[in-house]
């Protein structure tokens, strides 16, 4: 009876010890949970100069927030906001205003922004003269023909005093100019013929990414689109779902964004053709 007593009392320490050690790895030596602070942002075309910048955003999101950045890139202006309200990513930085404000009457969404980023102010190029002034009177000028770009390119030739808009539009087309002193003939083209054409033309305002292969900078520039209430709509931005724009972790990653590095970087990499779109004061 004693050693079925003492067997007995054997078995339950066994017991007790392995609850012991069963509690204490369960409790004290968990497993490292998944890090939840991630998150995916959609771009459209990275240069490599875009993936430095983002990069550099990475670091600080993840020494100063505990966030990790992913970037994917997608090569269809379509798909990222698609993207965002499907769930496959949490934010994306593709877009200015004007192209989020169409695309979400167009889809009937409503994809908000939660921060700006950068402004590429396009510019009004010529081959054959040195200034505004010098643009004779019936010059032609080549502009874009995409409702979007037209509007923009109409604008510019606005704001460097050789036509007038009607007021209280932000997407405007040729019908809506008031005024054209000069008699300038307006040549709509497809966007990425402006500068191709440019030798046919006294002028033409060129979308960033195809002046440059039209061999078109600093020297052929005769206007720079200003920042101010006009292009205020162009400035880019950091977008998110409606239901998310006041999540914490995704107003950290704007703030990552938004910083004197990321200025500096810019700068380095894209000299006076984008501005950090956040510090702008508009006029």
């Amino acid at each position: 009876m004693k050693k079925k007593r003492r067997k007995n009392r054997i078995i339950a320490s066994i017991f007790a010890i392995f609850l012991l050690v069963a509690g204490y790895f369960s409790f004290v030596y968990q497993a490292p949970k998944e890090n939840t602070k991630t998150v995916t942002i959609g771009v459209v075309g990275q240069t490599k100069e875009d993936a430095k910048i983002w990069d550099s955003v990475a670091k600080a999101a993840k020494a100063k927030y505990g966030i990790t950045i992913k970037i994917k890139n997608f090569t269809d202006y379509n798909q990222p906001n698609k993207a965002l309200l499907n769930g496959d990513i949490d934010l994306n930085a593709f877009q200015h205003f004007a192209f989020l404000d169409a695309w979400n009457k167009a889809n009937k969404a409503n994809v908000v922004s939660i921060g700006k980023t950068i402004i590429a102010p396009i510019r009004l190029y010529s081959l054959k003269y040195k200034s505004i002034k010098s643009l004779p009177e019936g010059a032609t000028i080549a502009v874009p023909n995409d409702a979007s770009n037209e509007s923009r390119a109409l604008y510019v030739l606005k704001n460097a005093g050789l036509i007038k808009l009607k007021s209280g539009k932000k997407i405007v087309s040729v019908a809506d100019i008031t005024s054209n002193p000069k008699k300038l003939q307006i040549k709509e083209v497809a966007a990425d013929q402006a500068g191709r054409i440019i030798k046919s033309v006294d002028a033409a305002v060129v979308n960033n990414s195809y002046a440059a292969p039209a061999g078109l900078g600093d020297k052929q520039t005769i206007y720079v689109e200003p920042v101010n209430k006009d292009s205020e709509q162009w400035i880019n931005l950091i977008a998110a779902r409606n239901s998310d724009k006041n999540k914490q972790i995704y107003l950290d990653v704007v703030k990552a964004y938004q910083t004197k590095k990321t200025k500096e970087l810019v700068k380095k990499y894209y000299g006076n053709t984008e501005l950090t779109g956040w510090d702008i004061k508009i006029k």
